[in-house]
């Protein structure tokens, strides 16, 4: 099995191609693959298939040649993930799978059709699902009660600003946070904020940590930084901006218009190499069997 290593202001996907949806990916074989320490390593898995040969991506097969089948890191599968979407355009770029288009490069997710632009030498940006802001949610963290805003990516988020005197450096994301799940039956991502200062060029700075479902802490999420963009915009009463939001693994810049939502930042290719099928090692699900 031939597999890349990619990251997006470090959140890592081992990517699979797969172009004719012949590989039998299974829950198990994503959590090893994902393993730190028996695997790769990884926040989530994206296999390369044509959207034709692909049950979830058949129905955009007309307007994208590519599905992103993307798995997170415990082998669960998830609507979408920003960052996932950028290396997953590079890898067709630098795999000569795609060529960069003026009108975007279509691709087909389960959360519908995205497309991406190249924006210099590393970045990569991509048109997201358009943030929708739902009602008020509660989120708890070690003792600490938080009162956030739901919002939907193309996959659930809870953005939930720290009051004065919690440092967001200082949260223990080592445990999920506590949510209602009768809010979210399908799990959430959970982002912490905090206001960063003025930066020019933009029309406001957030800095931001993330607990996503399924993979824990990361080190950044494209669809998170959306959902934070989303949220600082309405409270500076603002229906359009652009909102720079950074992460533990570098700087996310989100665009939001009346009707787009563009994400940007690096994404990086860093190594690639091969596998024998079976996977010569055990994760800690085969142990405890």
């Amino acid at each position: 099995m031939e597999f890349t290593k990619g990251h997006g202001t470090g959140n890592d996907f081992v990517i699979l191609p797969d172009p004719d949806g012949a590989l039998d990916l299974t829950p198990r074989l994503v959590a090893a693959l994902c393993d730190r320490r028996r695997g790769i390593g990884g926040d989530g898995v994206l296999r390369v298939v044509r959207a034709a040969k692909h049950p979830e991506g058949v129905a955009l097969a007309g307007e994208a040649e590519w599905f992103m089948d993307y798995w997170n890191s415990d082998g669960s599968y998830a609507e979408m993930c920003g960052n996932g979407a950028r290396v997953f355009v590079r890898y067709l770029l630098d795999s000569g799978l795609a060529v960069p288009s003026g009108a975007g490069l279509p691709v087909a997710t389960r959360a519908g059709l995205v497309r991406a632009r190249v924006e210099g030498e590393e970045d990569i940006a991509i048109e997201m699902p358009h943030p929708r802001l739902g009602d008020p949610a509660a989120a708890g963290l070690g003792g600490l009660a938080l009162t956030g805003t739901a919002v939907d990516v193309g996959n659930p988020h809870l953005v939930c600003a720290l009051p004065a005197g919690v440092e967001l450096a200082a949260l223990d994301l080592t445990r999920a946070p506590d949510v209602d799940p009768a809010v979210f039956p399908a799990g959430v991502n959970v982002e912490f904020t905090a206001p960063g200062g003025p930066l020019a060029g933009t029309d406001g700075h957030v800095l931001m940590r993330v607990y996503e479902r399924g993979s824990a802490e990361t080190l950044s999420c494209g669809t998170g930084a959306c959902a934070v963009a989303a949220v600082a915009l309405r409270d500076a009463d603002r229906d359009a901006g652009t909102i720079a939001v950074d992460v533990p693994g570098g700087r996310l810049t989100v665009t939001l218009t009346a009707d787009s939502c563009w994400l940007a930042g690096p994404a990086v290719l860093i190594a690639t190499g091969t596998l024998p099928l079976p996977l010569p090692f055990p994760t800690p699900r085969d142990l405890a069997l």
